[in-house]
């Protein structure tokens, strides 16, 4: 009976983490997700053109500016526009989809700095993609550990996959937790809805089997007694692990973990992994 329950519950983990996988991959492969980049384009005061996007792009003290020839046409937000066009100053890792024709033209804010970011679908990052090598789920990987909230949130300062670029997340506090007899922790930053975190981390596996530069896992918020899951299988790649057109954050320096996860994915292919 037991060996029954325990095979019932390992393929229920499996299948909730086929899942997840099978999510992550449609993402990155979307028409117009971060394998159909063309381009990073940094703007400053000076008019600018590029080749994968229509117009004449600036930005300046009142922000992003691009300014279309006649024929050319951007919609954002669901309205044409022609002309010029004012998308305003872009607050700290925000951004704007203008749509081109079968692109999208990713305006946005990064490291203090505005960028265009074109994406088409017949890119060739895109459309050599067969998806990511990942780790076979095991539930070993998937630990219970403790959210601590730091009194006040600590603006912390980490590296990009950019050379000389920096970010900066209020962290809210640390994640501690027990992997293979050691005791860890991590540094939370802010996640993707109220209350979720994340973390940004390398390991013991980093440059051999998962990419080298970072790896980032999402947790769901705290319980009341602050106890969080910290499901390993599911530690992802950031976009630089396929692209060199991306800005992603690098892990602070406490959240190197001196163990090997043998979880979660892996070197993708376009990096060489197999």
């Amino acid at each position: 009976m037991t060996t029954e329950v325990t095979t019932t519950e390992l393929q229920a983990f499996t299948d909730d983490w086929l899942g997840w996988y099978r999510a992550q991959e449609a993402r990155l492969a979307d028409p117009h997700g971060f394998l159909a980049i063309t381009g990073l384009h940094w703007l400053d005061d000076r008019p600018q053109r590029f080749p994968d996007a229509p117009g004449t792009w600036h930005t300046g003290r009142d922000g992003v500016v691009v300014h279309l020839d006649d024929g050319e046409e951007l919609v954002v937000d669901g309205t044409p526009v022609r002309g010029e066009h004012r998308f305003g100053v872009l607050a700290e890792r925000s951004g704007v989809d203008a749509v081109w024709k079968d692109a999208v033209i990713e305006v946005a804010k990064r490291g203090g700095h505005d960028i265009v970011r074109p994406r088409h679908p017949d890119a060739p990052l895109r459309a050599a993609f067969t998806g990511t090598p990942a780790y076979a789920p095991d539930p070993r990987w998937s630990v219970t550990g403790r959210y601590v909230p730091f009194d006040e949130p600590r603006p912390t300062t980490v590296g990009a996959a950019v050379e000389g670029l920096e970010h900066v997340y209020d962290a809210p506090g640390r994640i501690e937790f027990e992997l293979n007899g050691r005791q860890l922790s991590l540094t939370a930053f802010p996640g993707h809805g109220a209350g979720r975190l994340m973390v940004l981390f390398t390991d013991g596996t980093s440059g051999v089997t998962t990419y080298a530069a970072n790896r980032v896992l999402a947790v769901a918020p705290p319980a009341a007694d602050g106890t969080v899951v910290l499901d390993f299988n599911r530690a992802a790649n950031l976009p630089c692990a396929y692209t060199d057109l991306a800005t992603c954050p690098l892990p602070p320096a406490e959240n190197r973990l001196p163990v090997a996860i043998e979880a979660g994915l892996k070197i993708p292919r376009e990096r060489g992994g197999s």
